[in-house]
């Protein structure tokens, strides 16, 4: 997928439309395929540009889609214009109604254990010919846990980690070697809102690239992260005439 992607500050991102990505990982879901799937914003680029072995990581992924305008943005600026964003939680109902069409099997890991629980059961409300074939809140010690053993004997075609960057990340690259199969994607935050804890930005907020300021408006205590936002522009902007 090489030929296909935009570099931004050392991440391949993957320049193709949404529901062209959303084919892509069907047919990867189809032939049984293990693929690593990273939904990137701005902050993730930056904490892996301060992180070496984060960045290793995130490099290894199998797809890198651009999650928040701020990518967009950044690759304009760059001249390599990526053709279109694709939300992580746009990207995940997607994948859930295929699920729900398909009948795939789904595994949900992350979240405190009441919110996983209300995932599950709004899951099994909207989506009801999707197999929930197990799912674990995320506070679980790394070490010692039945949850590596539980996806690999279950299979499923899809496995939705929301622990948060860069937990998400390094959890997926140090376990998806042992499961025979699963699209496997990190999805953070995804998680509250599907389970009705937190209300996603309104269409307009969405239409007018302003979802990150609707998240920092509703969730105060975001502001720290979103620091990471003007510190991402000036690197672009410096790369940029430094080219």
């Amino acid at each position: 997928m090489q030929n296909n992607t935009v570099d931004i500050l050392g991440i391949n991102f993957i320049n193709k439309q949404f529901n062209e990505v959303v084919n892509i990982l069907n047919e990867m879901i189809k032939s049984n395929r293990k693929a690593f799937i990273v939904t990137a914003n701005p902050e993730i680029v930056m904490y892996a540009h301060e992180h070496p072995d984060y960045k290793k990581i995130i490099q290894s992924a199998d797809m890198v889609v651009p999650d928040g305008y701020g990518i967009i943005l950044a690759s304009k600026i760059l001249n390599t214009p990526i053709k279109e964003r694709v939300a992580g939680y746009d990207l995940m109902i997607r994948l859930l109604e295929l699920g729900n069409e398909n009948k795939l099997k789904i595994y949900l890991l992350g979240g405190r254990k009441e919110t996983n629980q209300k995932a599950v059961a709004n899951i099994n409300s909207q989506f009801p010919h999707v197999q929930i074939v197990g799912s674990h809140h995320g506070f679980f010690d790394w070490e010692n846990n039945p949850i590596t053993a539980e996806i690999k004997a279950s299979s499923p075609d899809l496995i939705f980690v929301a622990l948060g960057f860069p937990k998400q990340e390094q959890w997926i690259a140090r376990n998806l070697d042992q499961f025979p199969k699963g699209v496997c994607m990190g999805v953070g935050g995804s998680i509250d809102v599907l389970a009705g804890e937190v209300q996603r930005a309104p269409r307009f907020w969405q239409k007018m690239n302003l979802e990150w300021f609707y998240r920092l408006i509703s969730q105060p205590s975001r502001w720290r992260r979103m620091l990471a936002i003007p510190r991402f522009l000036l690197e672009i902007f410096q790369l940029k005439f430094t080219k």
